[in-house]
């Protein structure tokens, strides 16, 4: 007999075949699941929630939800076993968000806490119009032991039975693309309206409408309109001003007699006070959220001035929005720009490190029309070797940055702030406030030595026992115009070496804003090099204190030479005749700049029109 030989692959296989025959059905017990629930069942006690949401809260909405509760108390009661516990609504609330849904999250905890055994609602669309919420709060709920079932009445669907998920993702997508082309053609509409011209016309506190919308001045309103801004002007606080209007119970719109901060705000702020419409001041970017953001350049806005009569001048309303502006940051009274008329300083702006209402072209236009005739054709001398006297054409000075940093005045400017080195506080001796200075033009910065009660002054240093340390100044007020005024990147830091010069008495620090090492992060580098496809430069970053990961970068044009040309480096700003015994007068106070900005009423006649409103106010009491 031949012999039949199984290699060690088959004998593995007919095991397994072997083991999967099982064994005899009388050897097994089936221990049998719980049956699938069955929703009406009469032997089952259902503590049973209801949700109901409308999406108005106009009054007329009201018989909506009377006739929806009225019907599921009924609905409920033909169930025996079946308990309401309470029906949940929600009035004026979109179902794209969780967010102010306050009956629905309160039916939810209820839910986790153990509270409600089922859930009734009207339709998917009613429960929730995000996919993700809806999706995730009924996995959620089944999750709970017991789980919490969710019945749709009109799709018929309950979310315990195994089949209804995949109808109850497909609904709830439905019910979200719903929303979208809502909303998708409520701002088309809206887009439509504002570029023709049509503007909504809300309740507005000092105006009535007439009955084609058109906005009428309600002169008892308009009194106490003109209050808040006269007061405003002159100098109170919103919180004052409230207070005054509690006081003399002057009512709101809305006809409430106690007044608010914020609601003084929200008046100061809205420009149809002075007969101007602006639309789209805000946006909201998702249909899902509803969260409402500042338009910034990111949709349209559509202006129209003279839409209206105005209660308040256009130069008394850009006068508190530019007040207000600047309370932000603790600057107090009219923001002004002051300009050095005259001396070595000529064309020089003054910054004031609490006032942010002021724009880099408003520093521009400042500089350019003070300065004067004589100061521009100065910068363009031009310096060579005197009568006698070596020539030095060709040769240039080497850059102190290449040299070693531990005895230069320098300042390191950021976004979150301006710091400068001992070296740069012992050349202005013990003083403690100074002011700062630019040029636009001459891409110049100027530091002067100054006094605490200066308004325009700032603390660049901290008195120790034996000398001033250097002190961050804080600019979030000033700096994001000078970033944009130079073309700077907040994501750096930009630091830059300047020299002091000296005459008699007067010492003023100087610093050349071309000249200037920018500090990059080493890992901004490498991402550009990743996201480019880019062979990883050579780069070493610095290590320095303070400095560590950052790549120095240098202005391409110092590749080219050492330094500046000899004579031009003998050529500073300050071109003043240094043998000459005429002062430089660097100290020189600045002159107030108004361009072409409308400039608000005189003090002295804020004060009588306030005083006039106030005594037919209390004339009226």
């Amino acid at each position: 007999m031949k012999e039949i030989s199984i290699s060690n692959a088959d004998l593995q296989k007919l095991r397994i075949r072997s083991r999967y025959q099982g064994i005899e059905p009388e050897l097994l017990e089936v221990i049998p699941a719980k049956p699938t629930e069955n929703l009406y069942d009469d032997n089952v006690h259902k503590r049973v929630a209801v949700y109901a949401r409308v999406s108005t809260d106009d009054p007329r909405q009201t018989s909506s939800y009377e006739l929806q509760k009225k019907y599921y108390e009924d609905y409920i009661s033909h169930y025996s076993n079946w308990e309401l516990v309470q029906i949940y609504a929600d009035e004026g609330i979109s179902g794209t968000s969780l967010r102010h849904r306050t009956s629905f999250n309160q039916m939810i905890n209820d839910c986790m806490a153990g509270k409600i055994d089922m859930i009734i609602t009207k339709s998917v669309s009613r429960f929730a119009r995000n996919i993700v919420d809806c999706i995730g709060i009924v996995n959620k709920l089944k999750q709970q032991i017991p789980s919490v079932g969710v019945l749709f009445e009109n799709e018929q669907i309950f979310t315990l039975n195994p089949q209804s998920e995949m109808s109850l993702s497909f609904l709830a997508a439905m019910a979200q693309e719903e929303s979208h082309v809502k909303s998708s053609s409520m701002n088309a509409s809206y887009e439509m309206r504002f570029s023709h011209g049509i503007f909504m016309t809300p309740p507005l506190l000092g105006y009535d409408q007439d009955e084609d919308g058109n906005l009428i001045i309600n002169e008892e309103e308009a009194k106490t309109v003109r209050l808040i801004f006269f007061m405003y002007l002159y100098g109170y606080s919103t919180k004052q001003i409230a207070d005054q209007l509690t006081e003399l119970k002057r009512p709101t719109k809305k006809g409430n007699t106690v007044w608010s901060s914020s609601s003084v705000s929200g008046i100061l702020q809205n420009e149809r006070h002075c007969g101007e419409v602006l639309a789209r001041k805000t946006f909201t970017p998702s249909y899902l959220d509803h969260r409402v953001r500042k338009n910034c350049g990111d949709r349209n806005q559509y202006r129209q001035t003279d839409h209206h009569e105005a209660i308040i001048s256009p130069k008394d309303f850009v006068a508190v929005q530019r007040k207000m502006s600047n309370a932000k940051y603790g600057g107090s009274g009219m923001p002004e720009l002051y300009v050095i008329p005259d001396g070595v300083l000529n064309g020089f702006v003054i910054i004031n490190p609490r006032w942010a209402s002021f724009k880099a072209e408003d520093y521009r236009r400042a500089s350019e029309e003070i300065e004067s005739n004589d100061s521009k054709q100065d910068a363009n001398v031009t310096v060579g070797p005197q009568n006698g006297a070596p020539d030095f054409r060709g040769y240039e000075i080497a850059r102190t940055e290449f040299f070693d940093s531990g005895s230069k005045i320098n300042v390191s400017i950021s976004a979150g702030g301006i710091r400068f080195g001992i070296d740069a506080l012992q050349k202005l001796g013990r003083t403690l406030y100074v002011e700062l200075l630019i040029h636009p033009g001459q891409h110049q910065l100027a530091v002067r030595p100054s006094k605490k009660e200066t308004r325009t002054s700032v603390k660049w240093a901290t008195a120790g026992n034996k000398k001033c340390q250097p002190q961050m100044i804080t600019g979030a007020a000033f700096l994001p115009m000078l970033f944009e005024l130079f073309g700077w990147n907040t994501e750096y830091r930009y630091r830059i070496t300047g020299a002091r010069y000296q005459k008699n008495n007067e010492t003023v620090l100087l610093f050349n804003l071309y000249e200037t090492e920018v500090l990059i992060p080493a890992e901004k580098i490498r991402r550009f090099c990743r996201e480019n496809n880019l062979s990883e430069m050579e780069f070493t970053p610095v290590n320095m204190s303070g400095y560590q990961g950052k790549i120095v970068a240098y202005p391409l044009h110092w590749a080219k030479s050492f330094g500046n040309e000899f004579y031009q480096h003998t050529q500073t700003l300050l071109n003043a005749d240094t043998e000459s015994n005429a002062l430089w007068n660097i100290a020189i106070k600045g002159n107030p700049y108004y361009g072409n900005e409308p400039q608000p009423h005189s003090k002295e006649h804020i004060e009588k029109n306030l005083r006039q409103i106030l005594e037919e106010i209390q004339g009226e009491d």
